[in-house]
């Protein structure tokens, strides 16, 4: 199917024709009781903005994948991207929108790591100042790339303070704007671009899986689900000490876990965004969650038959796939892999 270069016995496929997948029909979408807070045409029009500037990251195959999950695997691999992780694409289209006096007095996030990283480099790019708001316990490799792309660290201590408290305040005496990591339309939109290049380069898929921490990247992914390809289960995949998305969809009720206890840092955050819950209840099927050591088993199996670097909260989707967390024998599955930026030996070597 397709073309692209063989590396073992593992095919990378890149830009592939597209396989028949006609436009959905009005009447073979779900029916939503009220608007969506982001619209696929949102996303369609944040890939507009970023084209040309984010990658469009390859898709990656694996008969050996294929072979222990009896299924048809396509990994979108966003630890490929710009900043190492799909964050920038939500923080490009962000920035872009903004007007140019808020551009001019620069704009301030809260972030662990990717989204930091992601909205520094934007800024860079566009020429507008950062500030970022960053737990004093995250990655040395997400601070240090942060501030090398220019941006001011704010450090907190996430066991007694609160991130967005801190922003709220900073902010307001500095006249910033806040791009939230998650909960922004125009993030959720770009987020979104990466599953909608996904399914334009393998066409209809069964069953798609998406890392999921504030739901962001969720709901994006479940937005050009539903408009590509309908039928296609979207499952989100948290960590097992964090599964607040998953007791908020299963009980229609917000949840919150407060600092769970997982090397998935990226997915450390304590509740789904509220925009993106909406568009999480409308249009996720399910969230599954996975152990540390499914995800250390699945970064290895990254590591050795790919060839490829995947952040702990990056193979998510993987290790539920590898695991059996969801049923996937005889389907085509994308799952969306989603940063690369990862200490490899405090990860593999603890």
């Amino acid at each position: 199917m397709g073309h692209g270069c063989r590396v073992e016995d593992e095919t990378y496929l890149c830009h592939c024709p597209l396989l028949s997948n006609s436009p959905p029909t009005a009447t073979s979408l779900p029916t939503l009781a009220s608007p969506l807070p982001v619209t696929i045409e949102a996303v369609r029009q944040a890939g507009a903005r970023i084209e040309g500037v984010a990658h469009r990251t390859p898709v990656v195959t694996s008969r050996t994948a294929n072979e222990m999950v009896g299924a048809e695997v396509f990994f979108k691999c966003e630890n490929l991207q710009r900043a190492g992780a799909f964050k920038f694409r939500g923080a490009y289209n962000a920035l872009a929108a903004l007007p140019d006096a808020d551009r001019r007095r620069g704009v301030l996030t809260y972030s662990s790591g990717n989204h930091a990283g992601a909205l520094s480099l934007a800024g860079k790019l566009l020429g507008v100042p950062v500030t970022v708001v960053m737990p004093a316990d995250a990655p040395e490799i997400k601070r240090a790339a942060a501030e090398g792309y220019g941006a001011e660290i704010v450090p907190y201590d996430r066991h007694t303070a609160a991130r967005e408290e801190i922003g709220q305040k900073l902010a307001t005496s500095r006249g910033l704007t806040i791009i939230p990591p998650y909960d922004h339309p125009d993030v959720i939109a770009g987020a979104g671009t990466a599953a909608l290049e996904l399914f334009e380069e393998v066409g209809p898929l069964d069953l798609l899986l998406v890392c999921t921490g504030g739901g962001g990247f969720l709901a994006g992914s479940a937005l050009a689900a539903r408009a590509a390809a309908p039928r296609c289960r979207v499952v989100g995949v948290e960590p097992e000490a964090g599964n607040d998305a998953q007791l908020s969809l299963r009980t229609g009720t917000l949840h919150t876990v407060k600092n769970p206890d997982t090397i998935a840092d990226g997915a450390r955050t304590p509740y789904l965004g509220q925009l993106n819950f909406a568009i999480v209840k409308a249009l996720v099927d399910d969230i599954v969650t996975v152990d540390d050591e499914a995800l250390r088993r699945a970064m290895r199996f990254f590591l050795e038959r790919l060839k490829l670097v995947a952040e702990p909260t990056g193979v998510l989707g993987a290790a539920a796939l590898f695991e059996g967390a969801v049923e996937a024998r005889g389907l085509r599955v994308g799952v969306m892999v989603s940063g690369g930026n990862v200490d490899l030996h405090a990860i593999l070597c603890s």
